[in-house]
């Protein structure tokens, strides 16, 4: 049985990607994902979105690099597929149809 804490971590997950997948090339810095963030709902820590954001890449949903004591983080092929529901990834929750 999942937790609260691990729901809201799936749903600010698939938030995070389907952000990405609005964004030009895919891609956006913490800071901006942060903020649009708030839009979903969410309240983040910057360690949070950090964290949020290496675990996508850690499963191949996103990638990640640092840029002027910034993360960039771009979405990949499958990331796109997992935040439009062409694909499941556990940990991420599935888009409302």
């Amino acid at each position: 049985m999942s937790t609260f804490a691990e729901h809201v971590a799936e749903d600010r997950r698939l938030s995070l990607l389907l952000l990405l997948a609005e964004s030009p090339a895919y891609e956006a810095n913490e800071h901006l994902l942060r903020s649009a963030l708030e839009g979903f709902g969410h309240l983040p820590s910057s360690d949070q979105v950090r964290s949020d954001l290496a675990w996508l890449a850690e499963q191949g949903l996103a990638e990640m690099w640092e840029m002027g004591g910034m993360v960039i983080a771009k979405a990949t092929a499958r990331g796109l597929d997992v935040a439009a529901g062409r694909a499941v990834q556990p940990g991420v929750k599935r888009p409302s149809p």
